[in-house]
Parts: structure tokens; C-alpha cells; sequence
């Protein structure tokens, strides 16, 4: 079997992890060639052919570069391999590509995941953050294994048999310039196959093991990451559903439709002091709508207030029923069901509510639940402040269409929004917390908070039923 390996290596800060990835395809028992793409001569061996030089002036189009030499190369080799310059790839990795590649369908294209080392020793899950999660109705058989889709379908890393990169080619979405899109310009390069060719992304849940490359930098293990075991707790969830009958239903489109999908719903929020500071004194029992993993839900807990919670799906609701969360799980429609009859002190909409289609037709499902005193939390982007009027203005073509639900997938809010909204719901606004970034707070300051409804990203309001 011959393979082609195409390494992109930007300057000379991952040298050493290069040089180790090399070892490792040195020692398998395949007919490898080499070439690193870098904007320097590099020499990393006799046997590497070394190909300098940028697609464009931008730096970031580096990755860009190994698509026409595969496309040139095409009838050479029986794989193609594009790898940064830190992902390790193992044999293993290899054949279980290719025993993947025999039972899936001629569009599906067996994935991989990068995994990091915490200082902790623990493996750490990088490609698992913010909005991107496991399609919990994607799961599928193919012969005796199960695949299933995970939104971010980045890796710096993916592997095409030479009919796959034949049909990528022949799609036209393969041998395109550099450019920004869903992703940014390295993550576009390395994602084409999947949202350019016709082609989709899976990843095999019942072998995940042998489908994890190891990210050799552990950049991310600090920030990004997710911790081992909590993302092999929704594996094993998505390893227990069924393709489900009938239409597809969730709670709420987590994603907006922009180009990066900004202000979309995170699936992991970190608790927030602010978003506590404004549940009510004396509150016993708070739901929680729109709950990720759970961390925010949990504190509350801590401080003595029942939780329950109304998940984004059931697959990320395993994460917080493994805190100890009730969660009642089901579209908006099934839960207020099952919750027909309860109470609460408090409802928390947590970045949720600028995304369902009529929020004020949300707002006015859920307050029913309100005890007669009881109150509404939620946190919202700004959308009225001065950086995303400046963004519209200068690219037009981007932001243009905010505004229209329908084109964007979010609404546009602010303070007057908001308080529109609660009046439309028989609540009032009865206080603001405006989210000032790091780099307004000194004008914010400077101004004596008068402009902070101009500077500030998000708004965390609580609303009281009247």
C-alpha cells in the first residue's frame, strides 16, 4: 500500500513534534512519502520532500497548500494523509480507517479526534467546546459498528482513500483558494472533504479508541478541552439510542447560521457569578432552560436550591444528570408536558433565548410555571453594541442580513428587546447586569458606566411576573 503524507509546518516552534511524527510512519510496514509544506527550508530528513512557499501573503493559507499536490499526485498512491505537524497518527489508526472505509456508505468518511494530556495525566478531548456536540440522531450501523456525527468536524487531520480524493476533486469543492467560512482558514483547509465534496464526517463510537490521534502539543488542554470522561459518558449514551422514529426533534438550533457561527449556544458554560448574583434571595427551586453540562445548574444546587432542568439534548443531559441534575428531557412541547403542575421560584434561560424562533412565545410557555412571586432569568448577547454595528458597516456582506431571524438563526437584542419581551409576558424588568469585555472596561470606567449599554457583550436581566 503506498501513501501519501502531507505535513503542514509553519515556522520552527513544532520541529521536534514533526520529527516525532515522522518516526512513527517510519516504523510502519506501509510505502510511505513525505513532503512537509512550511514557509521555511526545512530539513527534516533525506527521505522528506520539502516544498516552500504560501498559497497567498496570509500565513493561515499555509494548510492550503498539500490540495493541489494531491490532486497532481492523485494516481500515485492508494491513501492520502493530511496532518499538522504536531498530530501523531498511528498504524492502528491506518487500518482502522480502512476496515471503517469497507462498511460505510461511498459518502461517509471515517473520522478521527485529537486527544491531549493534562498535567494531570488525564486525556483531555480538544475539539470538544463551546457549541460543538454530538448529533444525538446520527447515530448509525454499519456492519458491526456504530458511527455517529460530531458538529465540529475539525481535527487538523484526515485521511482519503484515492477514490475518495478522486470524488473530492471531480465535486469542484476540493481545489478551491484559501478562505474563511465555518471555520478559520487552517480548520477550512483541513475540513473541505467533509463540507465542500459531498462527503460527511463520522466517527466511530464503537471502536472510539482506535480512532483518537494524539495532539502532541496539548495546546488546548487548558482552555478548550473537555475532560476524558466526560466525553466518554456521552459516547456511551450515544452508544444506547436507537435511530429514532419519525421527525427529528430538540429542544432549540443551538448554532446560528453565520459565518462563523457566532453567538451560538455553548454546550459547556462555566458557572457564572453574575448569572448568580441575579437569582432571587430565598429561592428553593429554579428551572433551568436550554441546560448544557451541567455546571452552572450545579452550583445552584450547592447553595441549597432544588434544580431541574430542560437539557439542549439527551445526549449533553447525561453530563449534567451525572452532577446530580433532574432533567426532563424532550422537545419544549414534551417537557412542559411532563412538567404540567410543578412550580418554580425561578426560571434561567442561559444564552437561549435569541435563538428559538419566537421567544416571547417561549418566555410566555414557561412563566405559567411561576410560583405567584416568581421571577425570569436569562443572559443574552448585546447585539447593540458598538463592535457589531462596526462589523455590519465593514463587512456588509457578513452581517448584512442581521436583523432577519430567518436568514441568521438568532434575533437581534437588547435592553429594549428584552424588556419588550417581558411585557409581552405580564413581567417586568426589574434589573441588568451589563458583561463588560476586558478591553472597554477602562472607557466604561472613564465614562462612569454611561455607555456600558454600548460596550457591553452580554446582558444577564431578571424579569419579575406581574
Amino acid at each position: 500500500m503506498k501513501i501519501l503524507v502531507a505535513i503542514a509546518s509553519y515556522g520552527t516552534s513544532n520541529d521536534g513534534y514533526l520529527q516525532q511524527v515522522l518516526a512513527e510512519y517510519r516504523s510502519m510496514p506501509f510505502e510511505i512519502d513525505f513532503i512537509v509544506l512550511s514557509n521555511l527550508n526545512k530539513k527534516p530528513g533525506p527521505d522528506v520532500e520539502v516544498k516552500v512557499g504560501l498559497p497567498t501573503k496570509n500565513p493561515w493559507s499555509l494548510p492550503f497548500g498539500h490540495k493541489q499536490v494531491f490532486a497532481d499526485r492523485l494516481s500515485n498512491y492508494d491513501l492520502f494523509i493530511y496532518t499538522e505537524d504536531d498530530i501523531l497518527c498511528s498504524e492502528t489508526n491506518i487500518r482502522a480507517f480502512l476496515a471503517a472505509t469497507e462498511i460505510l456508505r461511498e459518502d461517509e468518511i471515517a473520522g478521527f479526534l485529537r486527544t491531549e494530556i493534562g498535567k494531570d495525566g488525564k486525556q483531555y478531548f480538544c475539539d470538544a467546546f463551546d457549541f460543538w456536540h454530538w448529533d444525538p440522531w446520527s447515530v448509525r450501523t454499519r456492519g458491526n459498528d456504530t458511527f455517529a456525527y460530531f458538529t465540529n468536524e475539525h481535527a487538523g487531520f484526515y485521511i482519503l482513500t484515492q477514490e475518495q480524493l478522486r470524488r473530492a476533486i471531480d465535486s469542484g469543492g476540493f481545489l478551491t483558494g484559501p478562505r474563511t467560512g465555518r471555520y478559520k482558514m487552517p480548520e477550512t483547509a483541513a475540513t473541505d472533504p467533509y463540507t465542500q465534496c459531498g462527503f460527511r464526517k463520522v466517527i466511530c463510537i464503537s471502536r472510539l479508541d482506535d480512532f483518537l490521534v494524539a495532539h502532541l502539543s496539548n495546546k488546548y488542554v487548558e482552555t478548550v478541552s473537555l475532560e476524558g470522561s466526560e466525553f466518554r459518558r456521552q459516547v456511551a449514551t450515544l452508544m444506547t439510542m436507537k435511530l429514532a422514529e419519525g421527525p427529528r426533534t430538540q429542544l432549540l438550533q443551538t448554532e446560528t447560521r453565520l459565518p462563523p457561527p457566532r453567538w451560538s449556544k455553548s454546550y459547556y458554560e462555566p458557572c457564572r457569578t453574575d448569572v448568580m448574583e441575579l437569582i432571587p434571595p430565598g429561592s428553593k427551586t429554579v428551572l433551568s432552560v436550554g441546560c448544557g453540562w451541567g455546571a452552572q445548574e450545579l452550583k445552584l444546587q450547592q447553595q441549597g436550591i432544588t434544580v431541574t432542568a430542560v437539557p439542549l439534548d439527551p445526549v449533553i443531559a447525561s453530563l449534567a444528570e451525572a452532577r446530580g441534575i433532574r432533567v426532563i428531557a424532550g422537545d419544549q412541547e414534551t417537557s412542559l408536558r411532563q412538567l404540567q403542575g410543578e412550580k418554580f421560584d425561578c426560571l434561567l434561560f442561559s444564552n437561549v433565548l435569541h435563538l428559538v424562533p419566537d421567544p416571547v412565545a417561549t418566555l410566555s410557555s414557561f412563566t405559567p410555571l411561576l410560583t405567584p412571586q416568581g421571577y425570569v432569568v436569562a443572559r443574552i448577547p448585546n447585539l447593540s453594541r458598538l463592535s457589531v454595528m462596526w462589523r455590519r458597516l465593514r463587512e456588509s456582506r457578513r452581517y448584512g442580513d442581521l436583523g432577519s431571524y430567518e436568514k441568521t438563526g438568532f434575533h437581534l437584542t437588547n435592553r429594549k428587546v428584552v424588556k419588550n419581551w417581558l411585557q409581552r409576558c405580564r413581567c417586568s424588568l426589574e434589573r441588568i447586569i451589563y458583561t463588560i469585555p476586558a478591553s472597554a472596561k477602562r472607557a466604561d470606567q472613564l465614562l462612569l458606566g454611561l455607555a456600558s449599554s454600548h460596550v457591553a457583550s452580554e446582558l444577564i436581566f431578571r424579569g419579575k411576573k406581574n
